[in-house]
């Protein structure tokens, strides 16, 4: 086992021990230390959110920005980190998810349905709530370069009741595996906002070029089921989530594949972005994220972000 395994380990078993109080603020500390050093995490979350707010906003205010999304991205850990020791009825009690109505009628339904997310708010908690509520879950995780991290992210996410797939190295593709599940009538959240893979799509996000997987498009014009749009934030209490959509798909005579693909996901990055900028403090980007930026947004050190739900499938 590795110092970054031995860290995450720690963090399992330590804030679970810890009074909440306590532990909330030792990671609001540890937020606060990453703003003040403005390491590479900080940096690159800096010009992420200078793209989201605009020019015109003053950097005072846009530091402030940048020290609250650290701050949600230190309550993301947190809440992760001691969500496998809460009962499944404050899990219920402790997410908010706008337009779960929907799911549950496409579950009855058995025609499943795709959700895309952002990385904001607090995504693992978001799927806990869906599982819980007796909806079959299917997603599809980043296999790191840490087998041993990534096992341990594995089982946190199945004891959550999510099943969970590989990007790579699967028994099976995990496109057909999740084809089979949308046709059984499972919900299907990718993380959608940031390519993980050399295929991605190029899309207009905030006024710049970037590119975004093509998974959810893809999922939804093959099986024909509804796909929506998912903006995350947290209020005081509690984390929250709204569906948007169902996004209307291209006909299948309107185009060829590869272009109606193309012109999904411009949409789901149209939807994507409108959620980020009501919330920009809970979008919690700390990775390069346009295709015109370069090494000037790199600086110091930099955390592991979570292996994520890929929409690269």
């Amino acid at each position: 086992m590795n110092l970054t395994e031995l860290g995450y380990v720690a963090g399992w078993r330590l804030v679970r021990a810890l009074p909440r109080p306590v532990a909330a603020a030792a990671f609001r500390a540890g937020a606060d230390r990453a703003h003040r050093t403005r390491g590479k995490s900080a940096t690159r979350l800096r010009a992420n959110l200078r793209r989201v707010v605009g020019p015109d906003l003053p950097e005072a205010e846009l530091d402030a920005l940048v020290k609250q999304s650290l701050r949600s991205y230190a309550r993301y850990w947190l809440e992760a980190f001691r969500l496998p020791s809460l009962s499944r009825q404050q899990i219920l009690d402790g997410f908010d998810l706008g337009g779960s109505d929907m799911l549950v009628a496409d579950v009855a339904a058995g025609r499943g349905a795709v959700v895309a997310l952002p990385h904001a708010g607090n995504w693992d908690a978001a799927g806990a709530w869906v599982a819980a509520s007796g909806l079959p879950i299917t997603t599809v995780a980043e296999r790191l370069q840490s087998e041993g991290i990534y096992k341990r992210f594995l089982a946190f996410r199945q004891r959550l009741g999510m099943e969970i797939l590989p990007t790579h190295g699967g028994a099976r593709p995990a496109f057909d595996v999740l084809v089979e599940r949308l046709g059984a009538g499972t919900v299907v959240p990718l993380l959608a906002d940031r390519d993980l893979s050399a295929r991605g799509i190029e899309v207009d996000f905030f006024g710049g070029r970037t590119r975004m997987p093509a998974g959810p498009a893809l999922l939804a014009i093959r099986t024909g089921a509804p796909l929506y749009v998912a903006s995350l934030w947290y209020e005081p209490e509690m984390p929250r989530a709204q569906l948007e959509g169902p996004l209307p798909v291209p006909e299948p005579d309107s185009a060829p594949l590869d272009e109606r693909v193309r012109v999904l996901t411009q949409r789901i990055a149209d939807c994507l972005a409108t959620g980020i900028a009501r919330h920009p403090q809970d979008w919690h980007m700390v990775q390069r994220m346009w295709l015109d930026q370069r090494g000037s947004t790199d600086g110091g050190p930099t955390a592991p972000p979570p292996p994520a739900s890929a929409g690269s499938v």
